[in-house]
């Protein structure tokens, strides 16, 4: 099933942590690797430049394979817990969910004038629709 789903990770300090995640690894659920995003992508210096601290890093799944992804993320040994944030936007998002980590828990924040519609089997996380978008919500069973 090709399901397009794009995630960001946020975190500061945790270079080490996330270094795993850049390498192939047969044994996770998912067989991307996430790329870390770091000053040089924007300044342009190249990496003679590049400072110590990468803070981002980006994932783009192709098919609905990355089930475990936030249980996987979650249960890592952040440095600093309160600065990470997970950006997730599935296939059919109006825009990226938002996820951070509150009392050792990765949980969803809700934001402002959006609605998620769960979605068993089709959607790792739901659908997440702003509420001023122009055309109505596909029924769940029909999203694909």
């Amino acid at each position: 099933m090709s399901r397009f789903a794009e995630v960001i990770v946020l975190a500061r300090g945790s270079e080490e942590v996330m270094e795993h995640l850049e390498q192939d690894d047969d044994s996770r659920r998912w067989h991307q690797t996430f790329i870390a995003i770091d000053d040089t992508k924007f300044s342009g210096a190249g990496f003679q430049y590049r400072s110590s601290e990468c803070y981002a890093w980006i994932i783009q799944f192709s098919r609905n394979t990355w089930g475990g992804l936030l249980s996987y993320l979650e249960a890592l040994p952040w440095p600093r817990p309160d600065s990470v944030q997970v950006l997730v936007r599935d296939e059919e998002d109006d825009c990226f969910g938002l996820w951070m980590i509150y009392d050792g828990k990765l949980t969803e924040v809700p934001l402002p004038r959006t609605e998620r519609i769960e979605s068993p089997g089709r959607s790792v996380t739901g659908v997440l629709i702003r509420e001023d978008r122009q055309e109505p919500p596909e029924p769940a069973g029909n999203i694909g």
